[in-house]
């Protein structure tokens, strides 16, 4: 063991970085909480971390630069949780804590370009699936933006998700499903309709009424 680490001391930065994943990767493979993604830990290059395209939640300048000082002074307490594919890894949980990493020059040089992630379960390829996934992560903080999760909700009702099945995977009750999906219901229903520009009232077979004549009921 002692030989092997001297080994690693040896090798040149990306070169240890990736034997170590390896090695963790291992160590996970024989692990009794391989089924958790916190069990491995690694570190990918920052390029290859990207972000999804549809995360409801956002953070305000001031917390932004709180994470920032909360990475600084304390370090990346939590990975980035992603999901693997085709050699990229899609950020599920963390967008934020991804973007200090990349746009914060002193963490991104501490860190060497490099960003820890966890990788969820293998078995999560539906894109909605993993959407449920970042609102639960989101919800679970209590921050997510109406507009955005009224978007999110219209997205899973076209991929054909029963309201039952957003509420239980998003951790809503049917009034809020029901809430959100009438914040874009509207537009979606109207969305092929064609009206003009302007309106007008057209009068057949009008009486003209003197204006001194008076009405009876």
């Amino acid at each position: 063991m002692i030989e092997n680490i001297r080994e690693l001391e040896q090798m040149e930065a990306m070169d240890r970085v990736q034997a170590i994943n390896e090695i963790k990767q291992y160590i996970r493979s024989v692990s009794p909480f391989k089924g958790e993604p916190v069990d491995c830990v690694q570190w990918v290059p920052q390029e290859l971390v990207q972000a999804n395209d549809y995360n409801p939640n956002s953070v305000a300048p001031p917390e932004m630069e709180l994470l920032h000082v909360s990475i600084k002074e304390d370090g990346y307490t939590q990975p980035i949780v992603v999901w693997q594919h085709d050699g990229i890894y899609e950020v599920v949980d963390g967008f934020h804590r991804n973007r200090v990493g990349k746009e914060c020059q002193d963490i991104k040089d501490r860190v060497h370009g490099y960003l820890p992630v966890v990788v969820i379960n293998d078995d999560v390829t539906d894109k909605g699936q993993r959407i449920a996934s970042t609102i639960r992560h989101n919800r679970a903080r209590g921050k997510h933006q109406v507009d955005a999760m009224a978007n999110i909700v219209l997205d899973l009702r076209r991929r054909n998700w029963s309201n039952e099945k957003i509420a239980k995977k998003l951790g809503m009750d049917a009034d809020e499903v029901l809430r959100l999906s009438q914040v874009t219901g509207l537009a979606e229903l109207f969305k092929d309709r064609q009206f003009s520009q302007a309106w007008t009232c057209e009068f057949e077979d009008e009486e003209v009424i003197d204006e001194g004549e008076m009405l009876d009921d």
